[in-house]
């Protein structure tokens, strides 16, 4: 697969703006590529440099392993407009993001994986779609290399995005992806004790985009995106930003209280004109029955509640930064 830079070339009759007036922040999240990151580092620097843009690299190192951190630390020393940050432990792609996002001071912020899946050199189709005046353009893969388990999952968050944070029809998402200014800000004061930045940059969106990029094979090692890690990912958006599992266990318990109530009035007809063989069943089943049903619907209120007072008091700092290296 050829690695040369792809020429910003200008698209459409509207004028669009001068990619070169503006400055760039690439974000990249390390973990356990030790191998392959040195190589990232490089091609990026190189495909911007080629094209004449102000550009700054965010790499952050989130808990790997391997010696990824020497690495990008070395590397943060050494090449200009290079930042290297170092996550206290394993926090996860999102808030590794959202912390790369924090230390960028570009125009625009493009993120993107360590592992060369994501080519740097089709970060410049990212921007000539954004300067159309998009605040957030989506890499859209021609055809996605990954494990049949990861494709089940991402149509199962791309049904979630559709759903939960009103993703448009046709509009393809990705962790490759370019934001503006302004909607990075929104993400970054936003208060949510878990991140997950493809559904607060749709949400922070007002002109979303995709535009087809080419998805490389994973030049060394395996994924570390395991069915695990999406399963989470699932969990985190449907308990995180919707209300939707709190709204069917309320509502299974209103179907479960109506039926208690009528299993009360049953007995309770029943008592009155048939005979009960067992003194004091009919009195116990009835104030069972109705005492549970008010019990699980007062449960199913409060709970309501309390994901709203959560989602209102979570902490905006969901990670710490122990060092901090740059030439």
């Amino acid at each position: 697969m050829s690695s040369d830079p792809t020429p910003l070339r200008r698209v459409g009759p509207d004028e669009p703006a001068d990619p070169a007036g503006f400055t760039y922040s690439i974000v990249v999240p390390v973990f356990d590529s030790a191998d392959v990151v040195g190589t990232t580092i490089d091609r990026i620097t190189a495909v911007f440099a080629a094209a004449g843009l102000r550009h700054q690299v965010v790499l952050v190192n989130d808990g790997s392993r391997d010696g990824s951190w020497e690495v990008i630390a070395h590397r943060a020393r050494t090449t200009p407009n290079v930042v290297a940050l170092n996550l206290l432990r394993n926090y996860g792609q999102h808030h590794a993001n959202v912390a790369g996002m924090r230390e960028a001071t570009g125009d625009y912020v493009i993120t993107m994986d360590d592992d060369l899946q994501n080519p740097p050199d089709q970060a410049l189709l990212l921007i000539e779609k954004a300067m159309l005046g998009h605040d957030v353009v989506f890499g859209r893969f021609e055809r996605k290399q990954a494990a049949g388990y990861r494709r089940l999952g991402s149509n199962v968050i791309s049904l979630l995005n559709r759903r939960i944070f009103g993703q448009p029809p046709g509009l393809a998402v990705s962790n490759f992806r370019i934001l503006r200014r302004d909607v990075v800000d929104r993400i970054c004061a936003s208060r949510t004790a878990h991140p997950y930045i493809t559904g607060q940059a749709l949400m922070f969106s007002s002109s979303a985009a995709d535009v087809v990029v080419r998805h490389d094979p994973r030049r060394i090692g395996s994924s570390t995106y395991s069915l695990r890690r999406i399963m989470s990912l699932v969990l985190t958006i449907l308990f995180s930003y919707s209300v939707y599992p709190l709204r069917a266990a309320a509502g299974v318990g209103f179907v479960v209280a109506l039926a208690s109530f009528l299993l009360g009035v049953f007995y309770l007809v029943r008592a009155l004109f048939v005979d009960s063989h067992v003194p004091g069943w009919t009195t116990i089943a009835v104030l069972l029955a109705v005492l549970n049903g008010v019990v699980i619907m007062l449960l199913s209120m409060l709970g309501e509640y309390v994901v709203r007072t959560l989602n209102a008091v979570s902490a905006v700092t969901t990670y710490h930064v122990t060092d901090r290296i740059s030439s």
